[in-house]
């Protein structure tokens, strides 16, 4: 069994509170994420894929870190930051938003909870948006007052979670609906529980409001899930490439945009709010787009992992464009990826060669998400 000590970590990337559970749990790598440490290995990648999709799999997800956002100001200041529509987002409610800057490109892409009337908080992936938030408020004219609050959420997903959160929190838990939260305490522990996560499976989110009680925390739903074949996993990097899900500084980063993601519902260029980045959205969308993300089926043996650069894709010896996330598929028996390529190939069927870690295959681009489509599975 690991010991702590067997890894060289410093005090310059914070820890979560349950990174010593995880250690002791089996985490064998850790890498770095909005500044802290996240396990990334529990010693192999296929069965913690086959765990998450046949049973359960808990993640310390703590490096999704918030963004607290209060004031009486604060839902039109939310409002600024995204250009997706949150005038129907209700108290209780989570979206699915992007943070763009006045280019238009990509800063974050989040999950917005709406807690009280005047009260939000922005879980994030990998950039600093809390310094971005603090940095817009300055000259805002608005009364928000925005922080880091003590939260650190832990991710319970597959098909089975829905049952180890009953044996938590009983019944009542069940009618949580997707992209929805609710308040609950566990032995005295506060939390927030959502019905997301990142794994495109049935899923939920704890978030701990207390991190002493972390470790505690983790024990206790290890063991409440036993009987259901719970077992500590790490966000699955095959899970969320079959279902199409992006990974920021992958396959968005601040030089992408909206619609070259196919994102175009997450932006409302009709909503009377002045959202960073509404005027260069606007110009894009009229004169469209050069580049377009695609699926890819690369060709040859199985990837023995995902990529860890991005891959030049050509056609007729031009390169024209970049594989983002590869991976291969045990359930799909396929190398599956994200990409982005020049509009002019970006027609399903197009073939196209990929200069993999290996070197060169051949690839043809198809639809994505590459299984389920419609989250039925996450959203049932």
């Amino acid at each position: 069994m690991a010991k702590v000590e067997d890894f060289g970590f410093g005090t310059q990337i914070r820890k979560s509170p349950y990174f010593e559970a995880t250690v002791r749990w089996g985490a064998k790598a850790f890498s770095v994420y909005n500044h802290m440490y996240i396990p990334r290995d529990f010693g192999n990648p296929e069965q913690n894929f086959w765990n998450l999709i046949n049973d359960a799999i808990l993640c310390d997800v703590a490096v999704e870190r918030q963004v607290e956002i209060t004031g009486p100001d604060a839902a039109e200041f939310v409002q600024r930051l995204t250009p997706r529509d949150l005038s129907k987002l209700a108290v209780g409610q989570c979206k699915y938003v992007l943070i763009t800057n006045s280019d238009g490109g990509i800063l974050n892409d989040p999950i917005l909870l709406r807690l009280a009337e005047n009260h939000f908080w922005l879980s994030l992936a990998d950039s600093d948006i809390l310094l971005w938030a603090q940095g817009v408020a300055v000259h805002s004219g608005l009364d928000v007052t925005i922080r880091e609050p003590d939260v650190s959420p832990l991710q319970l997903q597959g098909p089975k979670s829905g049952e180890v959160m009953r044996a938590l929190f009983g019944d009542g838990i069940m009618n949580l609906k997707y992209y929805w939260l609710r308040r609950v305490e566990l032995v005295g522990i506060p939390l927030i529980v959502s019905r997301t996560g990142w794994s495109s499976e049935l899923g939920y989110e704890l978030y701990l409001q207390e991190s002493a009680r972390g470790d505690e925390l983790w024990e206790k739903i290890m063991a409440a899930g036993k009987p259901f074949g719970l077992k500590p996993g790490h966000t699955s990097s095959i899970r969320r490439i079959e279902g199409g899900m992006l990974s920021y500084h992958a396959d968005a980063d601040i030089n992408t945009n909206p619609y070259e993601l196919g994102l175009d519902r997450l932006v409302n260029l009709e909503i009377e709010a002045g959202f960073i980045g509404k005027t260069a959205l606007r110009r894009i969308k009229e004169s469209g787009v050069s580049r377009k993300q695609v699926g890819l089926l690369i060709d040859g043996a199985p990837l023995t992992g995902p990529n860890t650069t991005f891959w030049s894709i050509s056609h007729d010896s031009a390169v024209i464009g970049k594989v983002t996330s590869a991976i291969h598929s045990p359930r799909l028996k396929q190398n599956i990826a994200l990409a982005m390529v020049s509009v002019g190939h970006a027609a399903l069927g197009t073939e196209v060669e990929v200069a993999t870690a290996t070197g060169l295959r051949r690839a043809t681009v198809v639809e994505r998400p590459f299984y389920d489509p419609k989250k039925t599975l996450a959203s049932s």
